[in-house]
């Protein structure tokens, strides 16, 4: 994903603050309820651990079933290579979003962890995600781009206004042991500005995505 510099991360902070939010179809409304049902519509790191937690999921279910396709097509060879193209995109931003749940979890670590509430029940969310993810692209994969983008349009502007409430930020580095694999920032402030971004860019890939075919 693109790295930006400290004034370019705070531009496109900017952009996101302005930018009007997508028009969320039904289902990802109802995501969006859920989660601000169980943890609250104040935004905390623990929520923002779950939403990355959940956001991996699309990647993952388009994945599976471009690897099912590349089973059955290929002697296709060139029709089997455009399915493995989408895997190793999906496969990217999968990993991205992995990077993403990898940060939150370090920097929540001390915080208290009821069992249920921030184990079983995310798992739970992450894994109707998938299976609506898998259907969705099974039957029509414009239907699971699409709600991936109001995810990821949701998870842009979220991360922008958790920035923006949380000015300490600006002076409290990040040195944490991700930093060899996603970056090193000056401050937390910058690393969420980041994520953000790089939140932005997923959904634009989605809706780019969702006016082509399934492995065009």
């Amino acid at each position: 994903m693109e790295r930006l510099d400290h004034d370019g991360l705070v531009a496109q902070q900017a952009v996101s603050l302005r930018t009007p939010r997508r028009k969320a179809s039904l289902s990802a409304r109802a995501l969006f309820w859920t989660m601000d049902a169980l943890y609250g519509e104040e935004r905390t790191l623990e929520k923002f651990r779950v939403l990355e937690l959940v956001a991996r999921v699309p990647y993952q279910a388009w994945e599976n079933v471009a690897y099912v396709a590349v089973t059955h097509t290929a002697r296709q060879t060139g029709f089997a290579r455009r399915v493995f193209d989408r895997v190793r995109t999906a496969r990217f931003e999968q990993d991205n979003e992995q990077w993403h749940l990898l940060i939150l979890e370090e920097l929540t670590a001390d915080q208290a962890r009821p069992w249920l509430r921030t184990r079983i029940i995310p798992q739970v969310l992450a894994f109707a995600y998938y299976q609506l993810s898998w259907f969705m692209f099974a039957a029509r994969p414009a239907w699971s781009y699409r709600l991936n983008a109001d995810f990821e349009d949701h998870a842009e502007h979220e991360y922008a206004l958790l920035v923006q409430e949380n000015p300490a930020w600006e002076h409290e580095r990040y040195e944490g042991q991700f930093t060899a694999d996603f970056g090193a920032f000056d401050s937390l402030a910058d690393l969420f500005r980041q994520i953000g971004y790089d939140e932005r860019l997923h959904k634009e890939e989605s809706e780019l995505l969702i006016e082509r075919p399934r492995f065009a």
